[in-house]
C-alpha cells in the first residue's frame, strides 16, 4: 500500500468526526419550556385575558427560544398544586401562576421542583426558586376615582369586590380617595361576591347597587359583567384588568388595564441567560404595569387633564394614593402623615373615609 493512500486514508477518518459533530452543532437549542396557571377563563377580556396577552408578547418576543403551555379556570387550592406539579412534572423550567390564592400551592410545589424557576403573581411569599410580581393596581384605581368624582351625578359609586384582601381593599380605598379628593360628597359602597369569576353574581350586585343609587360601577372582578350591566341601565362604568369598551360602548368610563408581557418576557430571557433571580417586583404606572385607558369620548377635556395632572404627580413620586392623614369610614386615623408604607398597604384591613358600611368578620 503506497504512503500517500495511507496518508489519504488517515485524513478521510480524521475528516468524519467532524462532520458527524455538525448536525448537531448546527441544531438549535431545545426551547424553554414555560408553563402559566390561570384562574379563570380566558374568555374575551379581563384578568386572565390580560395574561394571556402577554404569554402571547412572550411568544413573540423570544420566537423559537421558548415553547409555552397554560391551563386555565384553575380553582385555587388543591387543584392549583395538582396543576402546578403537573406543568413541572412536563418540563416546563419557568411557571408564572397567576392568582392570589396560589401562593402555598406554589411554594410547596416549587421545593419539590428546586430546577424550575416560578414568578407568582400577587403574593407577598418568596424562595430560592420563587419569584413575586404585582403591579401597583391602586395607582389607576386613585385615576379613576378622580375620574368618577368629577363625572358622577349621583355622589355614589358602586364596587363590586371579589374578596376582602389587602389588594382588593387597596383598589376600593384609593377609588375612594381618587374620588373625595375632586367630590369631597362622594361615597363607594361595596357588595362582594366572594369569587374572582362569577358573572351571574357579579351581575346581580352591579344592578343591586345601581338600584342604590350609583351612577358609575366598578369591579375587581374577572369578567366583564358589570360592565355589560352599566351599559344595559344606561350608567357609566371603571372595567378592570383590561379594556372592556367593546361589551359597553357608551358605558365604559375608562378602564384600569394591567399589562405583564414585559416583565414575562424578561423572566423568560433571565432562565435562558442563567441569570435569573427570585425578585419581588411591585411595578406601577410608571413602570408600564398599569394604566388608565379606553376615557369615555363624553368626558370632558378639563376632567381629562386634571386625570392627566395627578397621573404626573404620582409618576413623578410628588403623591401617592394614600399620602397621610388617612383615616378609615370609623374615624380612626390610619396614617398620619407621609405615604403608607408597603407594608402597612399589604396587610390593609378597612374602609377608609367614604366607603360606606363594615367590612365583612369587622
Amino acid at each position: 500500500m503506497s504512503k500517500s493512500f495511507m496518508r489519504g486514508a488517515l485524513s478521510a477518518i480524521a475528516v468524519l468526526p467532524a462532520l458527524a459533530l455538525a448536525p448537531a452543532m448546527a441544531a438549535d437549542p431545545a426551547p424553554l419550556n414555560v408553563g402559566f396557571v390561570y384562574v379563570s377563563p380566558i374568555g374575551e377580556a379581563g384578568w386572565t385575558y390580560q395574561h394571556d396577552m402577554s404569554r402571547k408578547e412572550l411568544e413573540k418576543n423570544l420566537g423559537n427560544k421558548v415553547k409555552t403551555k397554560f391551563v386555565e379556570n384553575v380553582p385555587e387550592g388543591a387543584d392549583a398544586e395538582r396543576v402546578i406539579r403537573d406543568l413541572a412534572q412536563q418540563g416546563n423550567k419557568l411557571i408564572f401562576t397567576t392568582s392570589f390564592g396560589f401562593m402555598n400551592p406554589t411554594l410547596k410545589v416549587a421545593k419539590q421542583f428546586p430546577d424550575v424557576k416560578f414568578v407568582h403573581l400577587t403574593g407577598y411569599k418568596t424562595a430560592p426558586n420563587v419569584a413575586t410580581l404585582n403591579a401597583r393596581f391602586y395607582e389607576g384605581r386613585y385615576l379613576a376615582g378622580v375620574l368618577a368624582g368629577k363625572m358622577t351625578k349621583s355622589n355614589i359609586a358602586g364596587y363590586v369586590g371579589a374578596f376582602p384582601i389587602p389588594e382588593v381593599l387597596q383598589g376600593i380605598n384609593a377609588f375612594t380617595r381618587g374620588m373625595r379628593s375632586v367630590n369631597p360628597k362622594a361615597e363607594v359602597r361595596v357588595i362582594w361576591v366572594n369569587s374572582w369569576y362569577d358573572p351571574g353574581k357579579e351581575r346581580d350586585a352591579a344592578i343591586t347597587l345601581m338600584g342604590q343609587g350609583a351612577d358609575i360601577v366598578t369591579h375587581h372582578t374577572d369578567s366583564h359583567a358589570v360592565v355589560q350591566a352599566a351599559e344595559e341601565k344606561g350608567k357609566y362604568a371603571v372595567a378592570y384588568h383590561s379594556d372592556m369598551k367593546q361589551f359597553g360602548p357608551k358605558a365604559q368610563l375608562a378602564a384600569v388595564t394591567h399589562h405583564w408581557g414585559k416583565y414575562y418576557t424578561k423572566a423568560a430571557q433571565d432562565v435562558l441567560n442563567g441569570t435569573w433571580k427570585p425578585t419581588s417586583i411591585w411595578g406601577g404606572i410608571k413602570d408600564g404595569f398599569v394604566t388608565l385607558e379606553g376615557i369615555n369620548p363624553a368626558v370632558p377635556n378639563d376632567v381629562k387633564q386634571t386625570v392627566a395632572s395627578v397621573e404626573k404627580d404620582i409618576v413623578s413620586g410628588k403623591m401617592t394614593p394614600f399620602d397621610g392623614p388617612v383615616k378609615d369610614n370609623e374615624g380612626k386615623v390610619r396614617q398620619e402623615k407621609g405615604s403608607m408604607s408597603d407594608a402597612a398597604l399589604n396587610k390593609m384591613d378597612f374602609y377608609v373615609e367614604g366607603v360606606s358600611g363594615k367590612l365583612p368578620g369587622k
